[in-house]
């Protein structure tokens, strides 16, 4: 047993090595069952060379026999000395309990518990008082609401129709009508109508970034499961093409929802087939010959013609699709593609992780690698693509590169993530926008309404200070309206050194593209009067705010690529998580930037610092972002907005902020929640059972979730 146990030891634990793992961990960092010794670092480990004096080895051939025995004896006894006590204290240290972590500041904040409030709490809008009211203003818990059980939600849910502009006489006197879109080839299976309440959670909890009003989007309903996602086929059975999931469910009043909405049997759904279908029955909105420019009179029968956009799902060979993500991608189908006469194609855009497979050379293992990889019903929405491809398409060599953290390769997912989707919009240029979506992202809430409001509003926007504003999180309760926070935001800029981004920047460079005429500022920044820009297209949302990592300790912010190193590195910014809407200007600079000039940078760096170094107008949109506590606002504003130095950025070492909100890569809070909305235990929390015996299931506002990375959980 013995020999056993020493054969096993690796002997790097009985040496008094101590590993620093830095907070920031790279994306997809993988442990090897704890230890830092693997059989890779095991490799990397450099033994001692043989020590001067060996060559008077031979010196010990001319001892006698005895003394060879004795001294290989003692030598073994000695040994075995240090190896069972360093086996001891490797053992003593293994079942040493680890130190206490030092507490965050966040982790000591009153713990917010307004979010589970159920639909038997449903107040008008008008009636609600959010639970931060009665935290700051020290009223008791006790006296927050009611928390109760209930026999059925007071109010009754409602169809949500955010498309009521198509059927205006003023869009249809400029634009061709939306011709309705079926499921079937028949036209007989209607899309469904998803279904909110109107009112909210009585003391649920406010968004403490972001706010709905500023976008346009409803604050006035929430959403539970059943009126989501019941007409995608949760809460009914898989015999009647449903998913089921809902067994153990919380469901008192559901069936008000469930009586208003047939059943549709998914089983026979071929999304891509139904998208084509969809777009040809419209195809008179997008003719690029019968159009009318912007603000033109339409006359003649000419039509406005409608701008389409490509909404594109970012998987791989081997993601595992869970029920609710067929869920989630069945309602973005519909909602953006169907319902609005095919103004967006979603996509799947697939990796390929084995490069070996020869999908390029032979059209049938394209296929069955296609249908090994995806769910039947999104077939005819996939496209492959591969790394091998990648370095292909756009070849090295990048040159003089600035620093590489990982490690990684540059036509890797790890840091090329941003070329396969500068491919596809090369092979798809019938879009002039493309979103760059998440597996891991969920919405509560309806994805037309988001994407129309978000964009309208960054259409909107104008330039002056644009990049400044982005650069910071827009808190309501503290800032005030946007118009204060935008004269905040004026006056910081006027103290702030740097100056305002305004137009092309400028820097010291080896060979640039041209940057577009029309980016180039009309007028000084001082005499415009927040007048350039208004009415453009955005050619970059993001839903971090748009920073600069040379202020900040953000682990990739020097990842650059070909430019040359005898100029200071570029100016750069970068918004974490590569989600973003990026327009067909943006795609195409970026592109040629890529194979033409060799150019290229971390994924989320290098399509804001192509906004930032051409001109192009790139926006954060203040979307609504909750926390599970309740921050003092003057120290948020500080952590998050204003860091005394770059080791205290929240992107970066003081990204533990972070973990409480419900949009972050690094988020904890996101995926509890969006499982405690589903009806299960997370934490030992929540559940049927609880949902049951106090306030019912629970109602959400629409909020956008990251990341996601599992779904179930208990039900009890």
């Amino acid at each position: 047993m013995r020999s056993t146990i020493f054969r096993n030891m690796n002997p790097l634990k009985l040496l008094p090595i101590r590993t620093n793992v830095p907070y920031e961990r790279l994306p997809g960092y993988e442990s090897n069952n704890g230890s830092p010794f693997s059989a890779v670092s095991l490799k990397k480990y450099r033994w001692r060379s043989p020590s001067p004096g060996a060559e008077r080895f031979p010196a010990l051939v001319r001892m006698s026999l005895s003394r060879l025995i004795m001294l290989a004896v003692t030598a073994f006894l000695c040994v075995g000395l240090v190896a069972v006590g360093g086996y001891r204290g490797h053992q003593r240290m293994k079942h040493k309990p680890a130190p206490v972590r030092e507490a965050y500041p966040w982790e000591s904040f009153t713990r917010l518990d307004g979010f589970y409030n159920g639909v038997g709490t449903l107040v008008p809008k008008s009636e609600w008082t959010p639970e931060q009211h009665h935290l700051r203003e020290n009223i008791t818990v006790a006296d927050k609401g009611p928390r109760k059980p209930t026999s059925a939600p007071p109010l009754d849910p409602i169809a949500f129709d955010p498309y009521a502009e198509y059927k205006s006489d003023k869009y249809l006197q400029d634009h061709h009508p939306v011709h309705e879109c079926f499921l079937d080839a028949n036209d007989r299976v209607r899309t469904p109508d998803v279904y909110a309440y109107p009112g909210l959670p009585q003391n649920s909890s406010e968004a403490s970034f972001g706010s709905y009003d500023v976008l346009g989007i409803r604050d006035d309903v929430c959403w539970e499961r059943f009126g989501r996602f019941g007409p995608y086929g949760y809460g009914y059975d898989r015999e009647e093409g449903g998913l089921g999931l809902a067994e153990k469910s919380e469901k008192v009043g559901s069936g008000k929802v469930r009586k208003q909405q047939p059943k549709v049997d998914y089983r026979k759904i071929n999304w891509g087939e139904v998208q084509r279908r969809c777009v040809a029955k419209n195809k008179d909105r997008f003719d690029q010959n019968k159009t009318v420019a912007a603000g033109e009179k339409a006359e003649k029968g000419l039509k406005k013609r409608v701008a389409r956009q490509a909404y594109i799902l970012r998987a791989y060979t081997g993601y595992k699709y869970d029920d609710h993500q067929l869920l989630t991608m069945r309602a973005m189908i519909t909602e953006l593609s169907l319902k609005t006469g095919g103004e967006y194609d979603v996509h799947l855009l697939v990796q390929v992780r084995d490069d070996s497979i020869p999908i390029w050379t032979d059209k049938e293992i394209y296929r069955k690698t296609l249908e090994e990889s995806v769910p039947e019903e999104f077939w005819g929405i996939a496209t492959l693509w591969s790394e091998g491809l990648m370095r292909l398409y756009y070849p090295a060599p990048f040159p003089d590169n600035f620093d590489n953290p990982s490690g990684q390769p540059i036509h890797g997912v790890y840091r090329g993530a941003h070329f396969p989707l500068f491919w596809f919009a090369q092979q798809h240029p019938e879009y002039e926008h493309y979103w760059n979506w998440e597996m891991d992202l969920r919405y509560t809430g309806h994805y037309y309404e988001f994407n129309k409001h978000i964009t309208e509003w960054a259409k909107n926007q104008p330039r002056k200070g644009i990049w400044e504003r982005s650069a910071r999180y827009y808190m309501p309760e503290l800032h005030g309206s946007w118009a204060d926070f935008q004269k905040l935001v004026e006056q910081e800029t006027y103290q702030d050194p740097d100056g305002p981004v305004w137009g092309p920047v400028k820097f010291p460079n080896s060979g640039m593209l041209p940057s577009p005429n029309a980016t180039k500022p009309p007028t000084t920044y001082l005499e415009d009067n927040y007048e350039w820009g208004v009415g453009e297209d955005a050619d970059l949302i993001t839903f971090n705010p748009l920073f600069d990592p040379a202020k900040t300790n953000w682990v990739f912010r020097d990842d650059v690529d070909g430019f040359s190193r005898q100029h200071p590195i570029p100016p750069r910014r970068v918004a974490i998580i590569t989600v973003s809407r990026l327009s067909k200007r943006l795609l195409d600079l970026a592109h040629k930037e890529t194979y033409k000039m060799r150019h290229t940078m971390f994924p989320e760096m290098w399509p804001p610092t192509i906004a930032l170094h051409h001109g192009l107008k790139a926006v954060y949109v203040p979307h609504p972002v909750y926390f599970d506590r309740l921050w003092p606002l003057e120290y948020m504003d500080q952590i998050f907005n204003k860091p005394e130095k770059p080791t205290e950025s929240v992107f970066g070492w003081g990204e533990h902020n972070q973990l409480g909100s419900s949009f972050y890569y690094n988020s904890g809070f996101a995926g509890a929640l969006w499982r405690r909305w589903f009806g299960y235990r997370e934490n030992k929390e929540g559940g049927s059972w609880v949902e049951l015996t106090t306030t019912g299931r629970l109602c959400l506002r629409s909020t956008l979730l990251h990341p996601i990375k599992f779904e179930r959980g208990p039900t009890e």
